[in-house]
């Protein structure tokens, strides 16, 4: 009878990794930081264990997208009260918060339960390329 490895909270390390978003296309890039967050890059990977990197995000406001959707693509938030739906384009999105764009994006690819919110906190958005996070050593991902 064979036992399933299962990562005790001592053998999980957790990185610090730098991602460059400028000219990289929204839906590629959510992915993969969404891999990085779930720790499915690491070969010890265990489903419903928190095994990701803290993953910083740089230049939000130069990602690309194909097509119409810089126009076409919506995002609709809700107050709870009668008449509050609020709309916003993804150009006017970007011009306003770049960094909820990609945070949007990467929540659609993570677990929606306490999970997934606990992995989103992991992940830091800036628009320009400054960040405070200089003293993590952040480790850069190949893109």
């Amino acid at each position: 009878m064979y036992k399933s490895y299962y990562p005790k909270a001592a053998e999980i390390s957790r990185e610090w990794v730098l991602v460059d978003a400028a000219g990289q296309n929204l839906g590629r890039l959510a992915t993969q930081i969404a891999t990085l967050l779930l720790g499915k890059h690491k070969p010890t990977f265990t489903p419903g264990v928190e095994m990701g990197d803290f993953v910083v995000v740089i230049n939000a406001k130069e990602i690309t997208v194909t097509g119409n959707k810089l126009d076409d693509k919506i995002y609709h938030r809700h107050s709870g009260y009668p008449g509050g739906l609020k709309s916003i384009s993804l150009r006017d999105q970007l011009k306003k918060h770049p960094d909820r764009v990609i945070s949007t994006a990467v929540w659609g690819m993570l677990p929606h339960n306490k999970m997934g919110k606990h992995l989103l906190k992991k992940l830091r958005v800036y628009s320009g390329a400054e960040h405070p996070h200089n003293t993590q050593n952040l480790k850069k991902v190949n893109e």
